[in-house]
């Protein structure tokens, strides 16, 4: 028969939802019953979403099955007290000062060339003329600062109205910050939802990003953790999904419309850029070979009806860019350059539109965007 010890020892497994210690030293778990093989435990939570609720419980589950009886039948019951609650509710009312636009940059497969949509986009908007912010939010594959050239740089600390605030790389004219500027070259970041959660929250809003007409946030591959805590934690005026216009990348990027565009999130998606579209030979500057086939991306933002905004070919140029730090859109009049700032006036077009047509987003409920223009206009 299992004894309270033992289960208490295996909850010592546990990691607090405030990422302070685990559940038990941090004096999480408030009951623990047992009845032969079953076990009832009721645990405090400190963060109210669904799915840090759900990972606590999960955690338990395996926690009791790995250090105390594989058999036990377990029983999870989770409270999350009123004042961590309220908390939670002050933290995604609140929107970030002086920021008018904030945009999500997302794509359901890795490997597409997101990071590269993002940093590109970024410059063509500070060209426009546009206050811009950069968040590197793909926590485990930072690749912003090899992208911006700045992988010896580091935030500096700033006093704002008496807070210790991050202050923002800069580069090219884009405020910039990443989890890279905080982990050695030869560092993997290795961390669960929690931690990874509470480093984008503070990437975000514990920087002094002054008044910005954009916001852009190059999110991780796929749709998880950090996906559900940024539409959680601010009001995201819109996203763009990038996909290759391959098949198995376009089932991807259609799951990411759908994570954008359900009940509970209802993030509005700006449209749908299609990367690495064709390849052009330089000596044969008339030809296109779509490598990995024809307007794929395009097809599904008519299907899905979401604007479609743009297409980038296959440049080696763009790669080679990105690999020295200096985006491919600071390279005046080519293929490349022509492309993005074509994309960039779409977006801004598209974002002109849905804050015309639509009323202001809240967070947890998020809502379309739209955007272009040459010229610097209000937003």
């Amino acid at each position: 028969m299992l004894k309270k010890a033992e289960v208490m020892q295996a909850l010592s497994h546990v990691q607090a939802t405030d990422n302070s210690s685990n559940i038990v030293d941090a004096k999480h778990v408030t009951n623990v019953q047992i009845f032969g093989d079953e076990v009832e435990v009721d645990v405090i939570c400190t963060q109210p979403t669904l799915h840090i609720k759900k990972k606590l419980e999960v955690d338990i589950l395996k926690a009791v099955h790995e250090h105390a009886n594989p058999k036990a039948k377990v029983k999870v019951r989770i409270t999350v007290p009123e004042q961590f609650a309220k908390k939670a509710e002050q933290i995604r009312g609140t929107e970030l000062p002086g920021v008018k636009n904030i945009i999500a940059i997302a794509s359901g497969k890795g490997g597409v060339g997101k990071s590269t949509i993002t940093a590109n986009l970024a410059v063509a908007l500070a060209q426009m003329g546009f206050n811009v912010g950069l968040v590197d939010a793909d926590i485990y594959g930072p690749s912003m600062p090899i992208m911006f050239d700045v992988e010896t740089e580091r935030p500096a600390s700033i006093k704002v109205d008496g807070q210790s605030k991050m202050e923002p790389v800069e580069s090219y004219g884009v405020k910039l910050l990443s989890i890279g500027f905080f982990a050695r070259n030869n560092q993997a970041v290795v961390w669960r939802g929690p931690m990874a959660t509470k480093a984008l929250n503070q990437m975000i809003r514990d920087a002094h990003w002054g008044d910005l007409d954009f916001l852009l946030i190059d999110l991780p591959p796929g749709t998880g953790d950090i996906h559900l805590s940024l539409v959680q934690a601010v009001p995201v005026t819109g996203s763009v999904i990038v996909s290759t216009p391959q098949p198995i990348a376009l089932a991807d990027a259609r799951k990411g419309v759908g994570m954008f565009n359900m009940d509970a999130i209802n993030v509005p998606v700006l449209g749908i850029v299609e990367n690495m579209a064709y390849f052009t030979p330089e000596e044969l500057p008339e030809n296109k070979y779509y490598i990995f086939g024809k307007e794929g991306a395009k097809h599904l933002s008519t299907e899905l009806d979401t604007p479609f905004l743009g297409e980038i070919p296959i440049v080696q140029s763009i790669r080679e860019s990105g690999d020295v730090g200096r985006p491919a859109i600071l390279q005046e009049n080519t293929i490349a350059s022509k492309a993005f700032n074509e994309m960039a006036k779409n977006v801004v077009s598209e974002l002109v539109k849905r804050n015309k047509d639509l009323p202001p987003t809240e967070v947890v409920r998020i809502t379309t965007m739209a955007g272009c223009a040459p010229k610097k206009e209000e937003v």
